[in-house]
């Protein structure tokens, strides 16, 4: 099995979890419009701005692909609770 070959098959590992790269890529960008061009977003902390984005990320996982996954969840309450406990 080549290298090439474990790529292929993780992607599509991943993309019978998640959806297709397309389909996140589209809701991601609508989401970072959102998010990263809102007046407020410069008065962020650095690491509240990576929360939002890492948090954005798991919701388009959720809408794009498996929303039972129990993991994107978790993961969004871990991030929200990383800045929680700095604030």
């Amino acid at each position: 099995m080549t290298e090439q070959t474990n790529v292929n098959e993780m992607l599509a590992g991943r993309e019978a979890r998640y959806g297709s790269f397309e389909g996140h890529a589209e809701i991601s960008q609508n989401i970072k419009r959102v998010i990263c061009f809102h007046a407020a977003y410069d008065d962020l902390a650095a690491d509240q701005k990576e929360a939002l984005e890492m948090i954005s990320h798991k919701i388009e996982r959720i809408l794009n692909g498996d929303p039972n996954y129990a993991d994107n969840w978790i993961d969004i309450a871990g991030y929200a609770t990383l800045v929680a406990n700095r604030l």
